[in-house]
C-alpha cells in the first residue's frame, strides 16, 4: 500500500510503502488526530519509520490495494 503524507511548508511529499491496508492507516491516523499534539506514524516494508506531527499535516493520499500489471501486454 503506498501513502503520500504532504507536510506543511515542504515542497516535496513523503512516499511511504507500507504493508498496511486502507483501514488500517485510517485507523492510525484518526487516532493521531484524537490526541492533542499526537503524531502520525508508519513503519514503511523496509522497517523504517515516519513520523510526523499532526499539526504540520497537509494531507494523507491512501493509495489502493491492488496488483499492478508488470510488462507490456496489453487488455484489448
Amino acid at each position: 500500500m503506498e501513502v503520500k503524507i504532504g507536510v506543511r511548508s515542504v515542497h516535496r511529499e513523503l512516499v511511504v510503502e507500507t504493508d498496511l491496508s486502507a483501514e488500517q492507516v485510517e485507523d492510525q491516523l484518526r487516532e493521531a488526530l484524537a490526541v492533542d499534539r499526537g503524531v502520525f506514524a508508519l513503519t514503511d516494508t523496509k522497517g523504517r519509520r515516519v513520523v510526523v506531527p499532526v499539526a504540520s499535516l497537509g494531507f494523507i493520499e491512501i493509495g489502493e490495494d491492488e496488483a499492478r500489471p508488470v510488462g507490456f501486454g496489453g487488455t484489448l
